[in-house]
């Protein structure tokens, strides 16, 4: 439970309201960090935890035109593919253990990072960690509900896409703002995003040395000949087009690695777990493997190793499409190697940690990008805000706060 709130003082309330909107603003939005701490809210699509929940997953995922937009027919689509996909998906999930380990990993990472803002961040702290998954549980409204009945008043929503897409960051946010509508309709909990975060050194310097790590893999002598195949979640062209930041982002991370890896290597991009017949952002990482690993000579490509540069912890992706599918399909499974994913690493949750500490700092409620975003891509999307300023930084006192 949270410490007791301090009170408002009159005087300070008054010159909160006189200031203008976006001092106010951020003056409501510091001062409530001194009452009752930080809430820090891990947004991202989750999984099923157990096989039984995977068709409400895909029923939700399926549903959402933010991600895979059908248009008029979203919801009759949306359950009739969710019903197709279910038995094979489930199958997929008890191959991996029984359920995806994406909670396992978000609550231990949120964990872990608000256990470092405590010490490095004393004026926001105390901080507290919750997750929040636009597919599976724990959804965003039973988190915000939680999160009202502890009696949050200040939260960062941290978004676990490192590179934005309107599809996957955008999507959790018009998630958490439909929800704020709904049970939060006082604005008890005001709110910051932080939607990217494509080069932060959390992200750079964790993947620079499980890459290295996997490297070690092969023999010294052709080590800097294998390629390193970053992979990352593709989505349809028909978002792409629409201006989305996506790729270019997930490049920049990449780039970014090479960077530190002193680009020892070659390497490529490419993109993984397309769904349906329509277009796709490719190339493939299924092809791109096969054709590196079954048709090039080992003295061409010794090995691969790929990088699920745009995960933050394991989930199907990796656990099955990648380890189990994708291996099963080689002709020389040995020349692949697939890096960790981030899951426990501590330089990742120390990064992390600092990443949220300067955006309390700045006093920044979202990024420079995220009004162009919403421009460019809520183009079928309802019920969502014109711009994050009508929605981040906002809360009404209560009356007990003003007296």
């Amino acid at each position: 439970m949270l410490r007791s709130p301090l009170k408002f003082s009159y005087g300070a309330s008054t010159a909160r309201l006189s200031l203008s909107s976006n001092i106010a603003s951020f003056a409501r939005f510091q001062s409530t960090s001194r009452k009752n701490g930080t809430a820090i809210m891990f947004m991202n699509m989750g999984g099923p935890s157990t096989v039984g929940e995977t068709y409400d997953f895909l029923l939700r995922l399926f549903s959402d035109g933010d991600l895979i937009p059908f248009g008029r027919f979203q919801n009759f689509l949306g359950k009739l593919i969710a019903r197709r996909r279910t038995p094979k998906i489930e199958g997929y999930y008890e191959e991996i253990g029984g359920g995806s380990p994406i909670r396992k990993w978000s609550e231990y990472q949120a964990g872990k990072v608000c256990e470092k803002l405590d010490s490095i961040s004393p004026e926001t702290a105390p901080h507290y960690p919750y997750v929040a998954f636009r597919y599976a549980q724990p959804l965003t409204s039973d988190t915000y509900q939680k999160m009202l009945d502890d009696g949050i008043t200040r939260a960062v929503a941290f978004s676990q896409y490192p590179q934005f897409s309107y599809s996957t960051s955008a999507s959790s946010i018009n998630d958490l703002y439909r929800t704020s509508k709904v049970i939060d309709k006082k604005g008890q909990i005001e709110w910051s995003v932080i939607d990217r975060w494509p080069k932060h050194y959390s992200l750079i310097d964790t993947f620079s040395k499980h890459i290295n790590e996997s490297l070690e893999s092969f023999p010294k002598e052709i080590r800097n000949d294998v390629v390193i195949l970053f992979s990352a979640h593709s989505l349809p062209m028909e978002i792409i087009n629409r201006g989305d930041s996506y790729p270019s982002e997930v490049a920049s991370t990449v780039y970014a690695v090479m960077e530190k890896l002193k680009f020892k290597n070659p390497y490529r991009l490419s993109w993984q777990s397309q769904v349906g017949p329509k277009a796709w952002l490719g190339a493939q990482t299924d092809f791109i493997t096969k054709k590196l690993v079954n048709e090039v000579s080992e003295q061409d490509v010794p090995g691969v190793v790929i990088v699920p540069i745009a995960f933050t912890s394991d989930h199907i992706e990796t656990l099955h499409e990648i380890d189990i599918q994708l291996k099963e399909e080689l002709k020389f499974p040995h020349r692949m190697v697939r890096c960790e994913s981030l899951n426990g690493d501590p330089i990742f949750h120390d990064g992390l940690a600092y990443l949220v500490k300067d955006h309390l700092n700045s006093g920044q409620l979202y990024s420079k990008q995220l009004p162009l975003d919403y421009i460019l891509g809520s183009v079928t999307a309802t019920n969502v805000f014109k711009h994050p300023s009508d929605f981040f930084g906002k809360r009404t006192p209560k009356i007990e706060e003003i007296k």
